[in-house]
Parts: structure tokens; C-alpha cells; sequence
């Protein structure tokens, strides 16, 4: 068993409140894939409030920027619920509804089983991608790293460098 989870925290910036029409498919959608992520294998936590999402909770000091934090078991329980479910239809629109960041928007990281993170964890787990790259601390989907204590994935050799038997 794993005495760490994964965290995720992805940050999004509104093209218009979101109270707006254009915003109303995102602001639609949220009960139906947050109960999806409820119910997906892995899943741990996720950030909310009393309304079950996170929608009011702000962060990096702009009232305007929105954040969605979750704990999986691994990072191949959330790369299915990501990009394997029905949250992958809604995370494609994501460019209808978001202004895209010049600079890192979402990090992973290590956290002890039974630990929650808080939104001042996440903003400086983005600010340490943003400044360093990926590293142990904070990372992505595309230079992961392994779980404390885990080993790190044998490096793979291409086929042509390979050794004959």
C-alpha cells in the first residue's frame, strides 16, 4: 500500500463572470463531473465549499481566478478520471470559458495518505513550477515523479539501442 496520495491543483481565469451566459455550460456541468470524480476510482478529496464546489474560493491574490484541488491515489487513477471520462468532453471547452495562462496553471505533488492540502499549499506548488520547472516538489502530468520512497521508473532504452539477446 502507498502511505502517499496525489495532489492536483489546476487554476482557471473566467472570460466573464461566472454568472454569464457564456459561462453557463461550464457552471452547468460542475455538479454532474464533481460527482463523477466522487464516484471515480482513486479519488481521495477534493476542495469545496458548503455549495459543493469550489467556485468561491480564490487564490494568487486575484478575486477573479478560480481553483479546483483534488487527492488521488495515483496519478493513473487521475489521468483516467481526467482524460478517460466524461470530464474529458468538458475539459475540451476549457478555451470557451478560460483565458489561457502564459506560465503554469495546474501542479502535482507528493502528500502523505490522510493529509489534505490547503490553497496556500497549491499557490506555492505552482509558484515553485513556475520558477524551477518540475522537480519532486511540483510537477506534471508530462515529468512526473514517483511517490517518496517509491523507486523511480527503469529508464527505457530504444529499440535500435537495445541489446540483442
Amino acid at each position: 500500500m502507498n502511505d502517499h496520495h496525489l495532489a492536483q491543483v489546476n487554476i482557471a481565469l473566467p472570460l466573464e463572470p461566472l454568472t454569464s451566459a457564456r459561462l453557463a455550460g461550464f457552471v452547468g456541468a460542475l455538479d454532474e463531473i464533481n460527482a463523477l470524480a466522487d464516484a471515480a476510482p482513486g479519488f481521495v478529496w477534493r476542495l469545496q465549499t458548503e455549495d459543493g464546489d469550489a467556485t468561491a474560493i480564490r487564490a494568487f491574490g486575484d478575486d477573479r481566478i478560480i481553483v479546483n484541488m483534488t487527492v488521488w491515489t495515483s496519478p493513473e487513477t487521475l489521468a483516467e478520471f481526467v482524460y478517460r471520462s466524461g470530464h474529458a468532453p468538458v475539459m475540451r471547452r476549457r478555451r470557451d470559458w478560460f483565458a489561457p495562462f502564459a506560465e503554469a496553471y495546474q501542479a502535482l505533488w507528493w502528500i502523505p495518505a490522510g493529509t489534505v492540502p490547503t490553497v496556500a499549499d497549491a499557490e506555492e506548488r505552482i509558484t515553485h513550477l513556475r520558477t524551477h520547472g518540475p522537480t519532486a516538489h511540483a510537477f506534471t502530468f508530462r515529468t512526473p515523479f514517483p511517490a517518496p520512497n517509491q523507486p523511480a521508473p527503469a529508464p527505457r532504452l530504444p529499440e535500435d539501442l537495445s541489446c540483442p539477446a
